[in-house]
């Protein structure tokens, strides 16, 4: 019986190495990390979190915006059920940093095969960026079911 146990037991901790080893690998070598809230927009209950945003930079512009040679800024609100621009142009081979919050409820940002894909939270500003080395259409998903027309809500990067 004592054989098993320890049979077991090293078992066990052979996964939990190879679980850490995994976790290390996925942060350092791959550089994936979990996305933080870099800002808030605060308004009081009286007041429409959109009429908020609206005014407030950098989402009283929303859209895309080069700020260094090869790099982009995309400002986006999530609101029932629609992205605020629908679509992203950029050139193959840049980067881009997707700045983004919903005016509303909780809605999803997720784009397929990329690892674009957050949480967008009434008032919290989510940030994340990509490098888009092939041209082509990248659909902008939500995931995160945001009432009955969730299904309709998506938009576009387009990578020229």
């Amino acid at each position: 019986m004592e054989r098993y146990e320890e049979g077991f037991l090293l078992a066990a901790g052979i996964v939990l190495v190879a679980f850490l080893g995994a976790l290390v690998y996925s942060v350092v070598g791959l550089g994936i990390v979990l996305p933080t809230a870099s800002g808030r927009v605060y308004c009081t209950p009286d007041q429409k979190l959109l009429k908020v945003l609206r005014k407030t930079p950098p989402f009283d512009n929303p859209g895309v915006k080069e700020v260094a040679p090869g790099k982009y800024e995309a400002v986006l609100i999530g609101q029932t059920w629609q992205y605020t621009p629908e679509e992203i142009d950029v050139p193959a081979g840049s980067e881009v940093t997707f700045r983004a919050t919903s005016a509303d409820v909780i809605h999803g940002f997720f784009i397929p095969n990329t690892r674009i894909n957050m949480m967008l939270i009434p008032g919290e500003v989510s940030v994340a960026t990509y490098k888009f080395t092939q041209p082509g259409e990248y659909l902008l998903l939500c995931h995160e079911y945001c009432g009955r027309l969730h299904h309709t809500m998506a938009g576009k990067v387009v990578v020229k």
